[in-house]
């Protein structure tokens, strides 16, 4: 049997398996189950502040300049845009590093 007759034979049998199966009867609705929903759900119980709130609108914008001082300033000469400020929140301790343009 040549590639081409068994490709003829596989689509024959499946014409004929086709009525076969459209003739069965069907299952009764009463025993298919409900369809199940899953839902995913996001809620916010980080310890800062909730990310998706405006800081404009509750006015907690921090720190304000009065609220850091300056500790180091690390300038290179080469790259001045690599050169980093040092400050220090005197409320937290909180360090931040501070970049050109920042």
């Amino acid at each position: 049997m040549s590639r081409t007759d068994r490709g003829l034979v596989t689509l024959l049998v499946a014409a004929l398996a086709a009525p076969a199966a459209a003739q069965q009867p069907a299952a009764p609705a009463d025993s298919l189950a409900p369809p199940m929903l899953v839902r995913e759900v996001f809620t916010f119980e980080g310890a800062g502040r909730d990310p998706f709130i405006s800081l404009i609108a509750t006015g907690d914008v921090r720190p304000l300049i009065s609220d850091v001082r300056l500790v180091a300033v690390y300038y290179d000469a080469r790259y001045p845009a690599r050169s980093v400020a040092v400050l220090r929140d005197i409320t937290t301790n909180k360090v931040y590093k501070v970049k050109p343009g920042e």
